[in-house]
C-alpha cells in the first residue's frame, strides 16, 4: 500500500524547520568540508538573499524587480559534495501500523532538504533483501527538490534487509559527502561491514535507529502468539511476565548499545528515534542535544 507520508503540509512543516535550522545545519553538512567556491560551473541551483560585501555580479536584478529583495544567484561546483540515504524496506519497519516505515520516509526527506538547501546533492535508495535501489538519483536545488521527493511514497516495505550485503558491491564516492542509513536495525544480519566499508571511504556517516513505542516499551502480557516480521512462517508461543519483559528490554538496551558503540568507534552518529515524535522536534531537539546540528 502507498505511503502517503510525503505531502504538502509535511513539505511546508519542513521548510519552516530549515528556517529555524538555517544557522545550525552546516554542521552537518557542508559546513564539515572545505569551503566552496560558486560560480565555476554554469548549472544554477538555487537563490539566496544577498549580503554585504557579496559579489554584486551575481544579483538576479529580474529577481530584484519582481521582490524588491536582493538574491544571489548560486550555483554547483565541481566539489559539490553528495548525500546518500539509504531506508531498510523490510517488512519489520512496517510494524506499528506502518509508522516506522511512515517515520523513515519523513527523516529522509527532511535530511534530503536540509542537504539541498546546502547546495549539496543527494540521493536515495532503498535496501531490500540483499539489494540496493536507487528511487531519487542526485538531485540538486529545491526545485528538483519538491519535483522528486514524493516518490519516496511509492516505496513499499516488505521481505528482509540484509544492509551489508546491499552496500558492499555499491560504489559511493570517496570524502565527497554524509551517508545516512535509516533502520530499525533489529536483525541477526551483518551491518558492521557497512559501516566499515562508509567509514574508509572517508564519508560522514549516520546511522539513525528507528523504533516504535511498542519495541521500546512493551504494554502485553499474558499468553501470546508472536510471529517473526519478517519470516511469518516463525511463531513463538509466550507467557509474557515480569521476567521475560526484564530480559526483553535488556535486550534492546544491547542492540541500540551495540550499534551506539560501534558507530562511536568509527567516527559516525548514532540516533535513536521513537517513531511516534513529531519531526520538528527530533531535528530541532534531539539531533541538537546531541551535537549532530551545531
Amino acid at each position: 500500500m502507498k505511503n502517503i507520508a510525503i505531502d504538502e503540509a509535511f513539505l511546508q512543516r519542513i521548510e519552516t524547520l530549515q528556517s529555524v535550522l538555517k544557522n545550525n545545519i552546516a554542521g552537518l553538512f557542508g559546513g564539515n568540508h572545505k569551503s566552496r567556491t560558486y560560480g565555476s560551473s554554469c548549472e544554477f541551483v538555487d537563490y539566496r538573499n544577498y549580503v554585504p560585501g557579496d559579489d554584486i555580479t551575481k544579483i538576479d536584478w529580474n529577481a530584484y524587480a519582481r521582490f524588491e529583495t536582493l538574491y544571489l544567484k548560486l550555483y554547483l561546483d565541481e566539489r559539490q559534495l553528495h548525500t546518500k540515504i539509504y531506508i531498510d524496506a523490510s517488512q519489520s519497519m512496517a510494524f506499528g501500523d506502518g509508522k516506522k516505515a511512515e517515520m523513515a520516509l519523513k527523516i529522509a526527506a527532511t535530511l534530503a532538504y536540509l542537504s539541498v538547501t546546502e547546495l549539496d546533492r543527494v540521493s536515495v535508495f532503498v535496501i531490500r533483501d540483499s539489494e540496493v535501489t536507487e528511487v531519487i538519483s542526485s538531485i540538486s536545488g529545491r526545485e528538483r527538490y519538491f519535483a522528486e521527493i514524493t516518490k519516496l511514497n511509492d516505496i513499499e516495505f516488505g521481505g528482509n534487509c540484509f544492509i551489508s550485503d546491499g552496500i558492499l558491491p555499491t560504489q559511493v564516492g570517496y570524502g565527497d559527502g554524509l551517508s545516512v542509513i535509516i533502520s530499525d536495525f533489529l536483525t541477526d544480519s551483518d551491518y558492521e561491514n557497512a559501516i566499515d566499508y562508509l567509514a574508509d571511504k572517508k564519508r560522514d556517516l549516520m546511522c539513525i535507529q528507528v523504533l516504535t513505542s511498542e519495541e521500546l516499551n512493551p504494554k502485553v502480557r499474558g499468553k501470546n502468539l508472536f510471529y517473526d516480521s519478517e519470516n511469518t512462517g516463525k511463531s513463538y508461543k509466550k507467557n509474557i511476565n515480569k521476567d521475560i519483559i526484564k530480559a526483553y528490554r535488556a535486550a534492546v538496551r544491547f542492540v541500540q548499545d551495540r550499534l551506539r558503540n560501534y558507530c562511536n568507534a568509527r567516527g559516525a552518529e548514532y540516533i535513536l528515534v521513537n517513531d511516534e515524535k513529531p519531526i520538528d522536534e527530533i531535528f530541532f531537539e534531539q539531533f541538537t542535544a546531541m551535537g549532530v546540528l551545531k
